[in-house]
This record gives C-alpha cells, sequence and structure tokens, in this order.
C-alpha cells in the first residue's frame, strides 16, 4: 500500500515521517494541516498524496510506524532470561527512559494517539491500540516466574496494576514537560521515583 513512498530515499522518508509527527502530535488529528506537513518536509501537497491517498491513511501509517520502531528497540534490548518479575520491569523502565531520551517526538505523538478523540480515525485507532497492548502485555512478560506472587492475589491482575502504574508515571512525566520551560525530562529524578514505586509493589505484592 505504501511502496511508492517506502521506496524513497531514507533522508526523504524521515523529513516526511518528522513533519507529520510534529504536527500531528502538536495538534491532534483533526486540526493538524497537511499544508503544514509538506511546508516542513519541503515537498508538495500533490506529492504527499501520491504517497499517501488522504490524511487519515498518513496518520495510521505514522501511528504504525512509530509503535513498531519503538517496540523493535524495545525488544532488541529487554532480558527474557531475567525471570524475576520486578528485575524485568525495571529493565524495562530504564530501557522506556533511555528510548524516552532519543525519540521524544514519537512518543508525544503515541501519547496523543491514545487520547485522540476525531471521529475519523478513532475506532481504528482503537481497536489497533487494544491489539497493540494485548500483543505486548504477553510478550514482556512471557517466562515470569510467577512462583514469587502472594498466592492469595490474581497474578493477571496485578500485573496491569504494574504496568499501568509505571505507564502512568511515563505519562505525567511527559505532562510535566509540555508544561515547564524546560522541555527535557529529567530522568534521575524519573529513575528515583519508579524505585520508591518497585519497593511499595514488590512489599505488597510478593510473598
Amino acid at each position: 500500500m505504501f511502496s511508492k513512498f517506502l521506496n524513497l530515499d531514507k533522508e526523504k522518508q524521515d523529513r516526511i515521517i518528522n513533519a507529520a509527527i510534529k504536527e500531528f502530535a502538536l495538534k491532534g488529528y483533526d486540526t493538524a494541516s497537511t499544508n503544514e506537513i509538506v511546508k516542513e518536509a519541503g515537498i508538495s501537497k500533490g506529492l504527499l498524496f501520491h504517497y499517501f491517498q488522504n490524511k487519515r491513511q498518513l496518520y495510521l501509517f505514522l501511528f504504525d510506524y512509530c509503535y513498531e520502531l519503538l517496540a523493535e528497540e524495545f525488544y532488541k534490548k529487554i532480558n527474557f532470561s531475567e525471570v524475576d518479575f520486578f528485575k524485568r520491569i525495571r529493565h524495562a523502565v530504564l530501557i522506556k527512559m533511555d528510548l524516552l531520551s532519543q525519540y521524544p517526538d514519537i512518543f508525544k505523538f503515541i501519547e496523543e494517539a491514545y487520547f485522540e478523540e476525531s471521529t475519523v480515525i478513532k475506532i481504528e485507532l482503537g481497536n489497533r491500540i487494544k491489539e497493540l497492548t494485548d500483543i505486548n502485555f504477553g510478550k514482556v512478560y512471557e517466562g515470569i516466574d510467577l512462583s514469587k506472587f502472594r498466592d492469595d492475589v490474581d497474578v493477571k491482575k496485578i500485573l496491569k496494576i504494574i504496568t499501568w502504574t509505571f505507564e502512568k508515571l511515563s505519562e505525567e512525566e511527559l505532562n510535566k514537560v509540555k508544561l515547564s520551560s524546560a522541555h527535557e525530562i529529567d530522568f534521575q529524578q524519573l529513575q528515583i521515583k519508579a524505585e520508591e514505586y518497585f519497593e511499595v509493589l514488590t512489599t505488597c505484592f510478593y510473598k
């Protein structure tokens, strides 16, 4: 479907992708302007729609592209031989911090996509997010030693609680950056906060 775009040289692909990510992350789907995207990318509007049939197709391509890029980078680094849950999730959080520092615009775009309300893409985007979340939830926790968890708790619910905790922590830090003049995440402070949560959650849920 996107063969014409994918056959472009990487420099031109990156210009278009980066311009579109910036515009959609800043303004959301409905108010994002393809005029601004082509201006930033240095191409004509006709050429943009030669590669993507419409704005909707461009947005959904970008979402898939960004999610796949982050997932690929994440799975390259995660240690699946570590079966202790909290050690693995601690490593996952550190990897996510590293990726946040490398790809701040992509994380901002993905974050905004999760809360996108446009009726043009909301249903299809929601279906994609659910499918990808389900796939990755199972993959991240594959092979975990569940015997360390308390016997009187539902492990599946615990895993969701812990996942949501660290997702919310990342979301809060991104929101702080948007509202501050610093425009960058304090990763040292974020790591300290994460360790505090690890201590509480380990005490609550391990035997």
